[in-house]
């Protein structure tokens, strides 16, 4: 998989279209087919980014999940690394890596926003690459009505 910092960014008839960068938990019940655990409204902008090969995981997501699973708060169906090479083989998924340059974004976030260093970085990441943030996290979705991440809101 290619993950440069290009532009995540299209037109399609008209109509922009952005790659769309998933929040841990959401990565997960998307992989686990927990669909009830999210909104149906994003079923359709999240195939539609798969379909462009636009939908995005971080590798602090990676992480995340493999630091949940190791406290045992996250119960996988399938050993840690497995079930990530697995999700990360879905197809039109592509795993985007941790720059430099996000690394200091996330330090650097315009308003207030808690300290909780993983959200930092896949905020900064949603920032750098011009996607759209899919999340359910409340906090997340009060920074970006203040205008500084685009977010999709997957509460159901």
């Amino acid at each position: 998989m290619s993950h440069g910092p290009r532009s995540k960014m299209w037109t399609m008839g008209g109509e922009e279209k952005r790659a769309l960068l998933l929040d841990t938990h959401v990565w997960v019940w998307y992989v686990e087919n927990e669909s009830k655990r999210f909104s149906r409204r994003i079923v359709s902008p999240v195939e539609s980014a798969v379909g462009r090969g636009a939908l995005l995981v971080s590798a602090i997501s990676v992480w995340e999940v493999a630091q949940l699973e190791a406290l045992r708060r996250l119960e996988l169906t399938m050993d840690v690394r497995t079930w990530v090479a697995q999700a990360l083989s879905f197809p039109g998924l592509r795993l985007h890596g941790l720059s430099a340059s996000i690394a200091i974004d996330s330090t650097h976030l315009p308003g207030s926003i808690h300290r909780d260093p993983a959200d930092r970085i896949l905020i900064a990441t949603a920032r750098r690459v011009g996607a759209t943030f899919v999340t359910c996290d409340e906090r997340i979705l009060t920074y970006a009505r203040a205008g500084h991440v685009k977010a999709l809101d997957a509460r159901p």
